[in-house]
């Protein structure tokens, strides 16, 4: 048998189980299908990849709403800190922005990359590029390679799958690692688009693309419930098909995939410094101030200009009615469209535009102080293709680092000792 450690993979995850494998005295050896490594971390953070965030560990933790606690030793086998080191050490200089975000001092995704694989190249990890893995050689509970696509065998002591999910199929996430994962009799959980934006009903939503709004509390209910399934401050935009931005995309990873085939319904407070009795007395005292303006006047200072037509649209009073003619009832009619300004969604965009995949490998399949499989001896995971994910902000980049890290490191310390 071969004392190779194969890694089905050459993006975050599986670079650094190949870099850790290779450092912890393994031969690594990556299989990956694309025309170089990395692909998926070129397009990461618009391009300037936000890499890690640099938060404290229990601000860290909060952020990842799946099995935080599975990853108590991945982290601390290589945590974020150590991520920025890596790649200070390995010639990329390191910024902290707003949120903890860390990105490289270039805005440049591809410094991260080369740092990453001329670390691959100071450890001697061979990379094997345009090669696709068809699935894994298993005999009697234990790996023992992989097959290519063209059916030709590679053995190993050790595989580690890092083919990530389904999100952003055009950089290689196809599943493939679910079903190699499946093969080997593992349970994969439900998949779905994660950290995407929503589809919407009304036909108003388009009317405002393009807009962004800061400061604003977007709250999600379900069919008959009061209670919101989620509801946060930050930041969100109108689109030609929904909604999206921060507030969205976590919303999304938030909220119950269940959920979504009953309907899904969202309201926008607009205005969260002020009250709704407030809003009625500054109403009243601009009525009082000026009673000859119009509604339409009155809209365009509480409002970006271009949900001024919307507004006038949903409330069906004429713009031109001044705020002497205003009714009690249109007036909290305003108010209530102030406070929580809907609209109906129809569901989540798909894998093409989400930034991860929801559910994975179930890792209760999983050792946690190894990543290694527990119904196959030798078969080791990493980043994506586990059910774990976390927000916006660096995090599920850093779970990919620090599993693959463990993940390698832990995949050389049982072929060096098998």
């Amino acid at each position: 048998m071969k004392k190779d450690i194969i890694i089905i993979g050459g993006g975050a995850a599986g670079m650094m189980a190949a870099y850790s494998a290779a450092l912890a005295g393994g031969t690594a050896v990556i299989f990956e299908k694309n025309e170089k490594l990395g692909k998926k971390l070129y397009i990461t953070g618009k391009g300037r990849c936000n890499f890690t965030n640099a938060s404290d560990m229990r601000d860290f933790m909060d952020n990842i709403p799946r099995n935080p606690r599975f990853l108590y030793s991945a982290f601390s086998a290589f945590s974020n800190s150590d991520m920025i080191s890596f790649l200070e050490e390995n010639g990329t200089k390191v910024k902290i922005e707003r949120g903890k975000r860390a990105f490289p001092l270039s805005d440049k995704a591809s410094d991260v990359t080369k740092a990453i694989t001329h670390s691959l190249q100071k450890q001697g990890v061979s990379v094997n590029l345009n090669e696709n893995v068809r699935g894994l050689l298993i005999e009697d509970g234990k790996v023992l390679g992989i097959v290519k696509e063209n059916g030709e065998r590679v053995l190993s002591s050790a595989v580690i799958i890092a083919t990530g999910g389904l999100s952003y199929p055009l950089t290689g996430s196809t599943g493939d690692g679910h079903s190699f994962s499946k093969n080997a009799g593992h349970h994969v959980t439900a998949l779905s688009p994660a950290l995407v934006s929503f589809n919407c009903r009304e036909s108003y939503i388009s009317e405002m693309q393009g807009l962004s709004l800061k400061n604003v509390r977007l709250s999600i209910f379900s069919n008959g419930v009061k209670k919101p399934e989620f509801s946060e401050i930050g930041e969100m935009s109108f689109t030609h098909f929904g909604v999206s931005g921060p507030l969205v995309l976590s919303a999304s990873s938030l909220v119950s995939d269940e959920l979504f085939k009953d309907g899904l319904f969202g309201g926008i407070d607009l205005k969260i410094a002020l009250t709704r009795d407030e809003l009625k007395d500054k109403i009243i005292r601009e009525t009082k101030n000026s009673p000859k303006k119009n509604i339409r006047t009155l809209l365009s200072d509480l409002l970006p200009r271009s949900m001024v037509p919307v507004f006038i649209q949903i409330l069906s009073f004429p713009e031109d009615r001044v705020l002497s003619e205003l009714k009690k009832e249109e007036r909290d009619r305003l108010i209530d469209l102030l406070k929580a300004f809907p609209f109906t969604i129809t569901g989540k965009r798909g894998y093409n535009e989400a930034v991860i995949t929801r559910g994975g490998v179930d890792v209760s399949e999983i050792d946690p102080k190894t990543m290694e499989s527990k119904l196959v001896k030798g078969l080791y995971f990493a980043g994506e293709v586990i059910d774990c994910d976390a927000l916006t902000g660096g995090f599920n980049l850093q779970i990919a680092w620090s599993t693959g890290y463990l993940a390698g490191k832990s995949a050389a310390f049982y072929v060096t000792s098998d």
